[in-house]
This record gives C-alpha cells, sequence and structure tokens, in this order.
C-alpha cells in the first residue's frame, strides 16, 4: 500500500501539466501537504529506520518548502515532487551523518556503578603527622602507647606485659597523650 501511495506522488510529479501553487507561502505549503505529504513520508521512511525521525525529515522538508515558496511556485524552477525529494534526501543524509559522528549517548544511570575515588591527601598528611610525632615520644611513653593502643591491652594487662606497675602504666599514657596532642596541635607562628 505504501508503495502504491509512493507511486501515485511520483506519477502526479511526472505528469504533464506543471504544479502551479498560489504565491503566497501559506498556500503553497497547503497545496503541497495535500499532494506530496504522504508520498514524502513513505519516500523517506525507506531511507530511514526510525518512523519518528522520518516524519521529523518530512517536516523540515515542509518548513524549508514554506521558506522557498517563491521558488515552488515558478514551473521553470522543476517540479514540487523533484525538490522535496532531493531536499528530504539532503537532510537524511545530513542527519545519518550527526549520528555517526557523534557517539552514541549513554543513559545516566549507567555510570552509577562507576566510583570516582576520594581525596585521601589530608588523611595521609595526618598519619604523616602523627608517625612523626610517636618517633619524638621517649621510648618508654611509646611502649605503653604500643600496647594500650595498637595491642588493645587494659592498663592491668599491658602493666603484665611490660613488667612495670599499672600506677606506671597509667602515668606514661596520660603523659605521652599530652605530648602527642602538643606536637599535633599546630603553633601560633604556621598560623
Amino acid at each position: 500500500m505504501l508503495n502504491s501511495i509512493a507511486a501515485r506522488g511520483e506519477d502526479k510529479a511526472r505528469s504533464s501539466e506543471p504544479y502551479r501553487p498560489a504565491p503566497d507561502p501559506q498556500s503553497v505549503v497547503n497545496q503541497l501537504y495535500r499532494d506530496y505529504f504522504v508520498a514524502l513520508q513513505v519516500y523517506v521512511s525507506r531511507m530511514m529506520s526510525d518512523p519518528h525521525q522520518a516524519e521529523d525529515i518530512v517536516q523540515e522538508t515542509m518548513l524549508r518548502a514554506w521558506r522557498h515558496a517563491d521558488a515552488l511556485s515558478r514551473p521553470e524552477l522543476g517540479s514540487a515532487w523533484g525538490w522535496l525529494t532531493k531536499v528530504a534526501r539532503n537532510i537524511a543524509i545530513d542527519k545519518i551523518r550527526a549520528r555517526r559522528a557523534r557517539p552514541d549517548e549513554v543513559e545516566e544511570s549507567a555510570g552509577t556503578g562507576v566510583g570516582i575515588l576520594g581525596d585521601y591527601s589530608d588523611d595521609v598528611i595526618t598519619s604523616m603527622s602523627v608517625a612523626k610525632a610517636l618517633q619524638e615520644l621517649i621510648p618508654e611513653h611509646r611502649s605503653v602507647l604500643f600496647q594500650v593502643y595498637f595491642a588493645d591491652r587494659t592498663a592491668a594487662s599491658a602493666a603484665d606485659v611490660l613488667g612495670i606497675p599499672v600506677g606506671t602504666v597509667k602515668s606514661r599514657l596520660h603523659h605521652a597523650l599530652r605530648k602527642l596532642k602538643a606536637s599535633m596541635e599546630p603553633t601560633e607562628q604556621a598560623a
């Protein structure tokens, strides 16, 4: 059926009577719609795989016909069907080329699985500062800190491991933490 509609449009274009629309652009386009819209839709649908895109191309062709109504109203410049098919073909080719030149679009949800790594530079600087501050502690304070915080021992079990009284462990832990805090706080000169 679509082929017969297109054939009628092509037959109408080949008829011996020249196409003579009124010089008014709106009436020219109205006449073109009546005479060629369906046939042009079939013609473009043969080139394009997407029927919606084919319809867009036909609409764009008719818009250009409206803009060039003066040329289409003069039969000595050629048939309206020939002009419409040439313009529609050029628009279709431009759309095909543009689609090939531009990469396929990806939905926004497609990238949700890919995480962006955070900036860990502050954590690295902090750990380097803590390591430096620990190295500045005297060995007795450093060993108490290690047993309580890194080995996860109580003051009593740290005292057993180190062979010192529990009160000494608590005292050294207190002084070690004060020294660490003092060395980690920014000084007024640095600010």
